[in-house]
């Protein structure tokens, strides 16, 4: 019923930017939230930055200053800007959509992932 589609990863060096791309394909209207994600080499995905119940995005304190995050409604995509990149924030990422089905007996949680970007940040 819904898919996200990343797009905008590659390789940068240090002190560069990128800007990455979620695209929400299907029922859009299922999607209430999307926040990004990140998984760095040899360690389990983490949240970069995440929309709270009142609409507030939060960022990890690695990305704090430097990453934005944008939407455009009419294209269904949402931005994650990303400036002054260290090696460090070399990983997959990925945006993460979550919302909720009608159900007879009660709305049911839905969470969709998409496919992942990869980035890559040299010294």
């Amino acid at each position: 019923q819904v898919q996200l589609v990343e797009s905008g990863g590659g390789l940068v060096q240090a002190g560069g930017s990128l800007r990455l791309s979620c695209v929400v394909h299907g029922n859009t209207s299922l999607i209430k939230a999307i926040g990004w994600y990140r998984q760095r080499p040899g360690n389990e995905r983490e949240p970069v930055a995440t929309t709270d119940a009142g609409g507030r995005t939060n960022f990890d304190n690695s990305v704090k200053g430097r990453f934005t995050v944008s939407r455009d409604n009419a294209k269904n995509t949402v931005y994650l800007q990303m400036n002054s990149l260290k090696p460090e924030d070399t990983a997959v990422y990925y945006c993460n959509g979550q919302g909720s089905i009608p159900a007879r007996s009660g709305p049911m949680f839905l969470e969709v992932w998409g496919q992942g970007t990869q980035v890559t940040v040299s010294p």
